[in-house]
């Protein structure tokens, strides 16, 4: 019995010895579970994170681009009389001497009417919108138009200048592709002078313009010409491609249609895509859509067609007060060849009802708009660039292009610009409507040297009289070049740093140093409105609108970051 006892009490004690270190083995087990199971929690929530990653990326590139620029700017101007200021000019006179009773100048019939009478005559001006009409006004105001001239401001010859004009430009760009075969590319643009919030840098300090595509800013040159630091849509279009599958593709929104080939060359950018447009015609803010075909022909690789639709002014509804159209834009591209080599276009460009004047604020003449229809202007171009590698330590690209402009003008003038129309007549001195042609060739050449990451690029172009391009939104600050009615000379080099791109494998930072030369032959580049006039025949008496530049320089220098 004592035995059973003493073996019941030694069991006792080892079970009770052994339930502790059963209950820490338990507890032991369960934390090391619960461990096991947190790291799989963590490893599940990375796991989804890295998936979302590279889901993201998969269907959204974000990519953008900064640059700082500093222009040394020079021109020389020929005497001129000038149009806005003259018209002050009169006004203000008029006024004052009428209150301090001076004596009646030529030309007015009396001091009690002829504020009213220039009054009227300015009213019954805007009213006149055909050739006709103005030549049956300006036969029964003689009177009036001699007086004026009494008031006429003369300019003389200067040399304007802006030693350092600085601009800030950054950019940001959207790729997405969240469906099959479907794509939205976006561009939002700031862009904006050292100094100011407007566009005031290119209005002579509130003086009569230089240049029609530098008055101010409208649709078609925003986010391309320095304004604000507000960020402006400067492209966002969604294109459908592999339509029911077959190789056609359809886009529509705010279009790519600047900065096209062969700008790419001195703007160190990526060649464009079957999107772009030559830059020598077409450098234009477009709202409209593209359809496009791009057959597999293994004697035309890369070959493609498109057809372009553009609307340049919505004119809104019709009323007994407004009798304006939309501007309409088509345009026709056939590339026979696109490769990395070599690159061929053929263009044709028509725009239909192409207004006076665009929607601008605050410009040299006021708050302007479109006020009457002028006619229409055709465009044919043709063009090829090419690479050669191994050229020496490097590689050689080269191009060349031209183009034909014809306008078809209607019999309508505009009242704003004096009674010119499209490529007619001049301030005040109508012409009957008839077509024009113009002509304009451009070269270049860029040697990438490949040791040293180092670019030297040079350019020429030259526009005939009459030469008319729509490329308000070109990367020149004086006027477009490629729409110069004369010579630009450009030469430039470009520095590449080599950094180790982290962002994407485009991503590159760059100086850029460049030089124009300007030589005008004729006035009114990039401007449609009034025939050109030869620079050396102007005369001081001569009424113009724009200060007519005779030769124009600018020195720049970029530091530019592409992501």
């Amino acid at each position: 019995m004592k035995r059973f006892i003493r073996n019941a009490a030694a069991a006792s004690l080892l079970l009770g010895m052994a339930l502790p270190v059963s209950a820490m083995a338990a507890d032991q087990d369960l934390d090391q579970k619960v461990d096991s199971l947190a790291k799989e929690v963590e490893g599940i929530k990375r796991d989804a994170a890295q998936a979302k990653r590279k889901s993201l990326g998969q269907w959204l590139e974000i990519g953008g681009d900064y640059r700082f620029r500093m222009d040394g700017l020079w021109g020389q101007t020929a005497a001129f009389t000038d149009v806005t200021k003259t018209f002050a000019n009169t006004e203000q006179t008029l006024q004052s001497n009428f209150f301090n009773s001076a004596p009646v100048p030529p030309g007015f019939p009396s001091w009690q009417n002829q504020i009213g009478g220039l009054m009227n005559f300015s009213n019954n001006m805007k009213q006149v919108s055909s050739f006709s009409g103005a030549q049956t006004f300006l036969a029964n105001n003689q009177q009036m138009l001699q007086g004026i001239g009494n008031f006429a401001v003369q300019v003389p010859a200067y040399k304007p200048e802006n030693e350092t004009l600085n601009t800030n430009r950054f950019g940001i760009n959207l790729h997405a592709k969240p469906i099959q075969d479907v794509t939205v590319n976006a561009r939002l643009v700031g862009y904006k002078t050292f100094g100011s919030q407007d566009d005031s840098a290119f209005s002579n300090n509130g003086n009569t313009a230089f240049f029609g595509d530098r008055v101010g800013v409208f649709d078609g040159s925003i986010g391309h010409v320095p304004t604000s630091s507000l960020l402006d849509i400067d492209r966002a279009y969604a294109t459908w491609s592999n339509v029911l599958g077959q190789p056609l593709w359809f886009s529509l929104g705010r279009r790519p249609s600047n900065n096209g080939i062969p700008s790419n060359l001195r703007l160190n950018n990526e060649r464009p895509g079957n999107a772009g447009t030559p830059a020598m015609m077409i450098d234009y803010a477009f709202d409209g859509g593209t359809i496009g075909w791009a057959p597999d022909i293994d004697a035309l690789p890369g070959a493609y067609a498109k057809i372009c639709y553009g609307r340049g002014f919505e004119s809104g509804f019709s009323s007994p007060t407004n009798s304006l159209k939309d501007t309409e834009f088509l345009g026709i591209a056939v590339i026979p060849v696109d490769t990395d080599p070599l690159r061929v276009w053929l263009q044709w460009n028509k725009g239909w009802n192409v207004f006076d004047f665009p929607v601008m604020k605050n410009t040299a003449f006021g708050d302007t708009a479109p006020a009457v229809e002028l006619g229409s202007i055709e465009q044919w171009g043709a063009g090829s660039m090419s690479t050669l590698k191994n050229v020496g330590p490097g590689s050689l690209n080269f191009f060349a292009e031209t183009g034909l402009s014809i306008t078809h003008p209607n019999d309508n003038v505009s009242a704003n610009a004096g009674f010119q129309g499209l490529l007619t007549g001049t301030f005040f001195n109508p012409e009957a409507p008839s077509d024009k042609t113009g002509w304009s060739v451009n070269l270049g050449t860029r040697y990438d040297y490949t040791p040293t990451a180092t670019k030297f690029g040079f350019e020429f172009n030259h526009g005939s009289k009459n030469w008319i391009t729509f490329a308000p939104a070109a990367d020149d600050l004086w006027t477009s070049k490629l729409g110069t009615r004369g010579n630009v000379y450009e030469g430039y080099i470009i520095q590449e740093l080599k950094l180790q791109p982290i962002s994407s494998y485009t991503s590159k930072v760059f100086f850029r140093l460049g030089y124009q030369y300007y030589d005008f032959e004729y006035t009114n580049s990039n401007n449609w409105v009034g025939a050109p006039v030869k620079i050396a025949d102007i005369k001081p008496t001569d009424m113009m609108l724009l200060t007519p530049v005779k030769t124009a320089q600018d020195l720049y220098a970029t530091f530019e970051v592409h992501f």
